[in-house]
């Protein structure tokens, strides 16, 4: 194979076969793309690089390819979005509450894909403890910059990247990175991924370890990888899953899968069940086009389109926001400024020092979870509210099984529109949420999903088609996915000058 003139067009694949072919060393890598990230600070992706870090890193994968120890993704660089914990980057989820924060100790996932020689490039931008679908809600300045600016989309910097994963999407896209890790609780790889132009997977919940992943919501925070293509993601999320079960209790006791091997079968004969809910008078138009053009590009592959109906999907959105953010107030209660984090400069006593430190500490999207989780779960509320939000969302995943005996994958749009405005949603946080209405259902599920590139929008913004499989079936979705690239070129393009 030819190397391509820029070494940032080369995919993971690409690059881990050119690396181990000697046509490449890690360090000239690794050097390239952080001269990348230097020039395009603007977009707001990274919040911290090491270059000294990254280098050493690449010095060492180098001298593995040299003696011929080389592991599986030996010299491939990589950034994380900030939601994992690492010790040789910070770890701040967005928040000013962990602004210059620096863990002790490694997430499972990060030191997962270090284990198999990944180079890391440093932390990406991400909304406030990944509690947003815009990443408007950073309260972290990215390098360049001396306060916090949204993360802008590389297709129109005018607009979002998405959320919360809004950094890992954008500097995939704008190839400043080829691939990044990103966490979903209700959309935030699929729908950045989207917005962006990219492919990204979230597998079944519990499949990849939360151990060092910041908490959001415990029972639907689930890490996945973002990347250009299928193939990559299969790569990735090959090296990311697997049981952690000493560390992590919610850790699926599932051996990992090497999700590449099914990847190019044929998918003739399969049932793509279209949901009837996902295709109604709220889907844009334009989404709606892109949607279908790659539906009927999957028929010709040999997929056969079924008609299902998922009708607990308008009920997702309240039952989502009414876990999440019980979830949410829970776990961030641990930041009240005493073991760590921000605390307050004045205060008179404790319970003042907890007022202060969390009032300044916390961003406006943050407080409001909260609150609203609070609430949910004080007395005279938890039946009414909490107690009937999970019953819904038991009778959510009853209908997707429902659905899985008249269909093999689930399709449909990630979005009802392509990305917004910066600042266009930002004094409506209701219409923020109303955004994710295609993702959450198989959110609540704990089902996979995941994010492909299948053309463009209004503003020539890109659309994704969401895949969704029955529990442990990322091979099936990345397969669907594979052969759909094979067979078009959406994925291969990339925003203007980069």
């Amino acid at each position: 194979m030819q190397i391509p003139t820029q070494i940032h067009d080369l995919t993971v694949a690409q690059l881990a076969q050119q690396l181990q072919a000697g046509r490449l060393s890690a360090v000239e890598v690794a050097q390239h793309f952080l001269a990348r990230v230097q020039n395009r600070l603007d977009l707001g992706c990274y919040v911290d690089i090491n270059p000294e870090v990254t280098l050493a890193q690449a010095r060492a994968s180098d001298a593995r390819l040299a003696s011929g120890h080389a592991r599986g993704l030996e010299g491939v660089p990589m950034a994380h979005k900030d939601i994992f914990v690492t010790t040789d980057f910070c770890a701040t989820a967005g928040s000013k509450m962990l602004k210059g924060y620096r863990s002790s100790f490694d997430s499972t996932v990060t030191s997962k894909l270090g284990n198999l020689g990944v180079v890391s490039l440093g932390k990406l931008n991400c909304d406030e403890f990944a509690m947003g679908s815009s990443n408007e809600n950073s309260a972290i300045a990215p390098v360049g910059f001396d306060a916090p600016i949204p993360v802008k989309n590389p297709w129109d910097t005018t607009r979002i990247p998405g959320g919360s994963s809004g950094g890992s999407a954008a500097a995939v896209a704008a190839r400043l990175t080829p691939a990044a890790t990103g966490t979903d609780t209700g959309g935030s790889i699929r729908q950045p991924a989207s917005f962006c132009g990219i492919t990204g997977i979230k597998p079944t919940y519990g499949r990849a370890s939360r151990y060092g992943m910041v908490a959001f919501a415990s029972s639907l925070d689930q890490a996945g990888p973002m990347a250009r293509t299928a193939e990559d993601c299969a790569l990735l999320l090959s090296a990311m899953c697997g049981p952690d079960l000493d560390r992590d209790s919610t850790s699926l006791d599932v051996p990992a899968e090497d999700y590449s091997r099914t990847l190019n079968d044929s998918i003739a004969g399969l049932r793509i069940g279209l949901p009837q809910e996902f295709f109604g008078d709220g889907l844009a138009p334009d989404v709606r086009a892109a949607v279908d053009g790659a539906l009927k590009e999957l028929e010709k592959l040999g997929a056969k389109p079924v008609p299902i109906s998922l009708p607990r999907t308008e009920l997702s959105i309240p039952v989502y926001y009414i876990i999440a953010p019980a979830e949410a107030s829970s776990n961030l209660s641990r930041f009240d400024g005493v073991k760590f984090g921000h605390r307050a400069a004045h205060y008179t006593d404790l319970a003042d020092m907890y007022k202060k430190t969390r009032a300044e500490g916390f961003g406006d999207e943050v407080k409001r979870r909260i609150m609203i989780g609070t609430y949910v779960l004080s007395h005279g509320y938890y039946d009414a509210y909490y107690l009937q939000a999970q019953k819904i969302r038991r009778m959510i995943a009853d209908d997707f099984q429902n659905a899985f005996k008249q269909c093999d994958v689930i399709a449909g749009p990630v979005a009802p529109t392509v990305a917004w405005k910066i600042g266009e949603k930002s004094d409506d946080p209701v219409a923020n949420y109303l955004a994710d209405i295609y993702t959450l259902p198989g959110s609540l599920a704990g089902l996979p999903g995941m994010s492909i590139p299948v053309g463009f929008g209004n503003e020539n913004m890109p659309v994704g088609l969401q895949l969704m499989g029955n529990y442990f079936q990322e091979a099936k979705l990345l397969n669907v996915a594979h052969r759909f690239q094979q067979a078009t070129d959406w994925h291969t393009r990339k925003p203007a000058g980069f």
